[in-house]
């Protein structure tokens, strides 16, 4: 079975082609970060108007490189939430199009339960049951993942994703966009024990995440330093910073794991390049005998191959769309096509 994946939820247009579930014919990506630099952040209008222009060579550059025609394509698996509304609709649009012309299957892809299925692509030997830390700009979440097919909620972040958290502070340290890998590196030079920054629900059995207040504490700690006129080490924040949230991840993480009885780990998200969170997860799952996996690190950002994975096993139970889908920006992680109808 060839299955072609979209993915345009937020700034990175993509397309690519598997074959069988795991194996990786084409994953093209085409970034538009240099675009947003210059605005500090992705502004959705225009990361719409882009995937508009890049979404039909994108798509050519995919097949060319899996040295295949759009006959040989034998279902279409899209990204339809969460995410920026209008660059969603490109990608389901798109894939409508390709699917009612080509008259193949159609699967809307949950664009979370993508990042998961990642690691499927980077590990062919990994199966579930596991449990799954998902960390990105707009999520964190810990999830229980017994199937393929079958997901549940163990906690998520009550305000502030973790990404979201790495860019509100490289912004505050003057660091360009995108902030996250620009933390980690900056972290790498400075002392994660200088500032003892707030962790938040960090009582036992409580899997539920909030950076809200860790943000509001680094703003507190610049802006105090600033009316005392102490300039701070922007490395010490960035890497105590940085210390704090993986800290909190970590902690959870395997809490999570002892709780279900779970022996594997799986990383997921943006979030899951950050190289702190690998080493410390790694060693963690070492000492207490859990194994541990995480994706490459193109598969870490927003890919199609991660759609089409997903959508292939979708398949299988026949779970698919019509072409009434809709783009659903604020589509919940355990939120599914099937449920929504």
């Amino acid at each position: 079975m060839i299955t072609l994946g979209i993915e345009s939820s937020c700034d990175e247009t993509s397309v690519a082609i598997i074959e069988d579930g795991r194996k990786i014919l084409a994953n093209v990506i085409a970034t538009q970060i240099p675009i947003h630099q210059k605005f500090g952040g992705v502004v959705p209008e225009i990361a719409s108007r882009k995937h508009i222009i890049n979404i039909m060579p994108v798509l050519d550059e995919a097949l060319d490189k899996a040295q295949l025609k759009l006959k040989d394509i034998g279902q279409i698996a899209v990204a339809y939430g969460p995410g920026l509304v209008g660059a969603l609709l490109v990608g389901v649009s798109a894939a409508k199009a390709l699917a009612f012309s080509l008259g193949v299957p159609l699967l809307a892809v949950n664009h979370l339960e993508g990042h998961i299925f990642a690691n499927f692509l980077s590990h062919r030997q990994l199966e579930p049951p596991f449990v799954s830390l998902v960390v990105s700009g707009g999520h964190t979440a810990l999830v229980d993942m017994k199937g393929y097919n079958s997901f549940s909620m163990i906690g998520q972040t009550r305000d502030d994703a973790a990404g979201e958290a790495f860019d509100k502070v490289a912004r505050l340290l003057g660091l360009p966009y995108p902030g996250g890998p620009q933390i980690d590196k900056l972290a790498r030079q400075g002392n994660p024990e200088a500032i003892d920054f707030p962790r938040a629900l960090m009582k036992d059995n409580n899997y539920e995440f909030s950076f809200s207040g860790l943000k509001s504490a680094v703003i507190n700690y610049i802006h105090n330093a600033g009316q005392k006129n102490i300039s701070i080490n922007k490395a010490d924040v960035a890497a105590s910073f940085q210390k704090t949230v993986i800290d909190i991840l970590v902690c959870k993480t395997i809490m999570a794991a002892r709780s279900t009885g779970m022996k594997t780990i799986v990383l997921a998200g943006g979030v899951a390049a950050n190289s702190q969170l690998e080493e410390r997860l790694t060693e963690k799952c070492r000492q207490n005998d859990i194994d541990f996996y995480f994706p490459s690190k193109i598969l870490c950002t927003d890919n199609a191959a991660m759609i089409a994975c997903r959508g292939y096993y979708q398949s299988l139970t026949g779970k698919f769309a019509d072409m009434n889908l809709n783009a659903v920006p604020y589509l919940e992680l355990n939120d599914s096509y099937a449920d929504d109808q």
